[in-house]
């Protein structure tokens, strides 16, 4: 299934800081207390704290602006300013946010710890790749991809629901291609 991000619209972040457009959750109609995980693109407009989401592992990567400066726990810095790569980190950390410039937008991926575990994996060169089944979703974020259902265009998203034998995601040039992978643990 492709999901075109204009179709996803804006919620506001659990402690009401901040905007996501969520993507897509596993299982489909899980909330915030029970999801397995959860794929969604946030947008953060000014400097302020991230929500807290105990037992849950995250990652993150810059996909538009100068990015921000993460300070997690009081102790540990971490510029995510390089577009496309991943960054990972404890949800329930106290992650307190100072933009480099003016706004941005990132992906984040929000598995819970206790029942699988999952990657953001980058895809940058042009070519044919072939997913593993363990991928869930391959998400557009920049250029034009082919994939069996159709192209996906910068902010599309094709949930794979574990991609079928021989199927291939062909990524044109320039373009990046986010996969997630999962893991379940139960």
């Amino acid at each position: 299934m492709i999901i075109r991000l204009s179709d996803c619209p804006p919620q506001p972040w659990k402690n009401g800081l901040g905007n996501t457009r969520q993507i897509a959750v596993h299982p489909a109609e899980a909330g915030a207390d029970d999801f397995v995980w959860r794929v969604s693109i946030a947008g953060v407009d000014s400097n302020a704290p991230f929500s807290a989401f105990p037992g849950i592992d995250r990652q993150i990567a810059l996909l538009d602006g100068d990015g921000f400066t993460m300070t997690l726990d009081e102790d540990c810095i971490h510029s995510l300013t390089t577009p496309f790569a991943p960054f990972a980190f404890a949800g329930e950390a106290n992650v307190a946010v100072s933009l480099v410039g003016g706004p941005t937008r990132d992906f984040n991926l929000m598995v819970r710890r206790a029942r699988a575990s999952g990657e953001i994996q980058v895809w940058a060169e042009p070519g044919s790749y072939l997913p593993d089944p363990a991928i869930v979703l391959v998400h557009a974020a920049r250029g034009d991809i082919d994939t069996p259902e159709g192209v996906l265009h910068a902010g599309d998203t094709w949930l794979t629901a574990g991609p079928a034998r021989g199927d291939h995601i062909t990524l044109r040039d320039r373009a990046v291609a986010l996969a997630i992978r999962i893991a379940r643990k139960d």
